[in-house]
């Protein structure tokens, strides 16, 4: 029998959990306003993620065990991202709830950064070089956006979270079936790989002689030195009628239109790159940070902040394919979700970095 989820989403003075039976027929609740809902994939929660953690399983245990024998980057290329002080945050939270703001100025040492998100024939290489499994392959399940699920596949499935019905739990989803049992990653291998945990990501990072970046890192990563712009590349969405991430367009969740060209998730390295020269920092896949969420932040100037010592949900950062300003306006370098470190969904990724020079 599929485990039960949990999802918590916030709306303007509501907080609900509630699982119920029945996916059909859902869809016919009013959009929330703008910048005020989600899509869902924040608190996509797994029961007993804390007993996992305290029980020392594998996918909990340090991820260094994987680095020996690592043999440089695999399929990959990094950047040195020269470090300097900037804005992290903003003063004009599209979503004040998420601890935006305040905005507050930040010193970080260069580091290193993958250029692109971590792809299908990476995540491959990992796998077959250490046998990792990943936690989602362990549960046996994770969560998968209907939408890209076929007719066969979402007739077996009979639960459905109340306040995002669009997120369905399913049986054999992972990294290597991303959009259900019924699918592989044989035709999309410059794919950003899904599905991976917190642990996973970290592990993969490990052995890849790396580590996932501190929200701040990647926050300076993501605005490629622009000072108070919304997006890694400014404050326009689409410059000149142009698209420059993979994101929804059209009517959440129940058409996407696809202008930019994909339903779905994108190939690497579809859309522009910044001025760092980082692909995707917003948009295509959810990407992992190092830290524990908070939402209060000091405005005392900080050196290499790494976020709380301790919490219940890991930081992600930058949106993906299924972000739309009426549901998740958080394609923005400022913008910033949680997930718990088990979590695995059909549009969460990562991207590593390493130390660089000071």
């Amino acid at each position: 029998m599929m485990r039960l989820f949990y999802l918590c989403l916030v709306f303007a003075s509501v907080i609900g959990v509630l699982l119920i039976q029945g996916a059909q027929g859902a869809h016919s609740e009013a959009a929330p306003p703008q910048g005020a809902a989600s899509c869902g994939c924040d608190k996509l929660r797994r029961d007993g993620a804390q007993q996992h953690a305290e029980e020392g399983s594998d996918s909990a245990a340090p991820a260094h065990k994987y680095s020996e024998g690592a043999n440089g980057r695999p399929q990959g290329q990094m950047v040195l991202i020269a470090g300097g002080p900037f804005w992290m945050g903003t003063d004009d939270p599209g979503i004040p709830p998420d601890g935006e703001g305040p905005r507050r100025l930040v010193h970080v040492d260069s580091f290193y950064m993958d250029t692109q998100e971590v792809t299908n024939q990476q995540f491959q290489s990992f796998v077959n070089a250490t046998g990792y499994i990943t936690e989602a392959e362990k549960f046996g399940d994770s969560f998968v956006f209907e939408g890209i699920l076929s007719a066969g596949v979402k007739n077996q499935i009979t639960q459905a979270v109340a306040a995002a019905p669009w997120w369905l739990p399913v049986k054999g989803a992972n990294w290597r079936c991303p959009n259900g049992p019924d699918s592989d990653i044989t035709d999309i291998p410059d794919h950003p790989v899904l599905h991976v945990s917190w642990a996973d990501a970290g592990a993969y990072c490990s052995w890849a002689n790396g580590r996932l970046p501190t929200e701040a890192e990647w926050e300076y990563a993501c605005r490629g030195g622009l000072e108070d712009r919304l997006y890694p590349w400014g404050n326009k969405l689409n410059p000149k009628g142009q698209h420059y991430a993979n994101l929804w367009q059209g009517d959440f969740p129940n058409h996407n239109s696809a202008e930019d060209g994909y339903m779905k998730t994108s190939p690497v390295r579809s859309f522009p790159a910044n001025a760092f020269g980082l692909y995707d920092m917003v948009g295509n896949a959810w990407e992992w940070t190092a830290d524990w969420w908070a939402v209060h932040h000091t405005t005392e100037r900080q050196r290499n902040p790494t976020g709380p010592p301790s919490g219940t949900d890991k930081v992600k950062k930058g949106g993906s394919y299924m972000c739309h300003k009426s549901y998740c306006y958080r394609y923005r370098c400022a913008a910033r979700s949680q997930n718990t470190p088990d979590s695995a969904a059909s549009n969460l990724g990562f991207r590593c970095v390493a130390e660089g020079k000071t």
